[in-house]
């Protein structure tokens, strides 16, 4: 299992030079980069927008710069050709791509990811102060799906083919398939001030008032404001593990030791979670990490713009339309390794779970 480990760590330094090496390819061909932006707020707002660039502070920070498509810019007609270069070495824009490139895979080794290009402040700081909301909900998803997941999933697998697995199935084929953020948007119509009732508030982790709060009332203000983005959300997060947790169950029960237990006089409870159970859920719980990291970076980006909630992917988001790409690659590059290190936790997980399974005699 040692080796193991080694070769997929050692795969994973390709794996992440290749992710940053298409992303940073892309964004060379990407219009409106953070000269172009500056040129537009010279452009619209005057004096406002230089004593940004004059007194901002650092905007490059030490993640090295990104292409903007050569020395021409639009909107820069009329503008001193010094303010323009004045920006592109502001921003790190007067390094050619690949000494660029270099730099900035240099620093994020060392995990040095550098300041914003417009806030002024860490990227590390910013990820810091965003993950509470990220991983409130990332969290309580996960522990909703799997309390829902499991016990139907174990439920469908022993009524296979009964009128409650065909419902079911439907119910969860319609949930998988609805985008979660269409699910926001008919709870805020619904019950967020939209046209009908005003039940929940509509953006915001907490309310303002929330440190002069008893802790009783804080727990009560913490989930209201949960429940609408937790429901959206809950509707397609379990369906994948509910069918998982029924097929894996039903492939279980048809084994051997499974016929050979019930004609020991062992009742069906018995049979069910003293012998099936273990083995059914290896798949399900080894793939705990990967689902916690979805849920947690990937699937509460629209939700968290939707509700307003100030979290990791509101913040993704904010830094591609406004083209701050220190945080935008040093988002990626976290999240890309945290993905292949749980993806390594994963394969473990399921060594320790059954000893049987030894990857070390597959081919990486």
């Amino acid at each position: 299992m040692g080796a193991y480990i080694l070769r997929r760590l050692a795969l994973m330094i390709p794996t992440i030079v290749g992710i940053m090496g298409i992303s940073f390819l892309v964004i060379q061909f990407a219009p409106g980069g953070p000269v172009e932006q500056v040129i537009a707020q010279l452009s619209g707002s005057g004096d406002s927008a230089a004593d940004r660039l004059s007194g901002g502070g650092n905007m490059l920070g030490q993640t090295g710069a990104f292409d903007e498509g050569g020395a021409t810019y639009r909107g820069a007609q009329g503008l001193d050709p010094e303010l323009i270069a004045k920006l592109e070495k502001q921003f790190g824009f007067d390094k050619p791509p690949l000494t660029r490139f270099l730099d900035m895979m240099w620093n994020y080794i060392r995990f040095d990811f550098g300041e914003s290009f417009f806030k002024g402040r860490s990227v590390v700081d910013l990820i810091i102060e965003k993950m509470p909301v990220s991983i409130s909900l990332g969290i309580w998803i996960m522990i909703i799906s799997y309390m829902i997941s499991i016990p139907l999933g174990i439920k469908k697998a022993v009524s296979d083919g009964s009128t409650f697995d065909v419902w079911t199935s439907g119910i969860i084929i319609i949930g998988y398939a609805v985008p979660s953020f269409l699910f926001g948007i008919l709870l805020i119509v619904l019950f967020a001030g939209g046209s009908f009732f005003d039940w929940f508030p509509l953006r915001g982790l907490v309310s303002d008032n929330f440190d002069s709060l008893p802790w009783w009332e804080k727990i009560i203000d913490y989930f209201w404001h949960l429940a609408l983005p937790l429901i959206a959300l809950s509707l397609s997060a379990f369906a994948t593990t509910t069918l998982l947790t029924k097929n894996s169950f039903i492939d279980e029960i048809k084994k051997q030791y499974v016929v050979t237990a019930r004609a020991k006089g062992l009742s069906e409870r018995k049979v069910l979670y003293g012998h099936v159970f273990r083995n059914a859920m290896l798949i399900v719980i080894a793939g705990f990490p990967g689902a916690f990291i979805s849920a947690f970076f990937t699937g509460s980006l629209l939700i968290e713009n939707i509700f307003s909630l100030d979290g990791l992917g509101r913040l993704g988001y904010l830094a591609v339309i406004e083209r701050d790409y220190p945080i935008v690659f040093g988002t990626l590059f976290i999240f890309s390794l945290m993905g292949l290190v749980v993806g390594l936790v994963s394969d473990v997980l399921y060594t320790w779970i059954d000893p049987r399974i030894d990857f070390e005699r597959r081919d990486v």
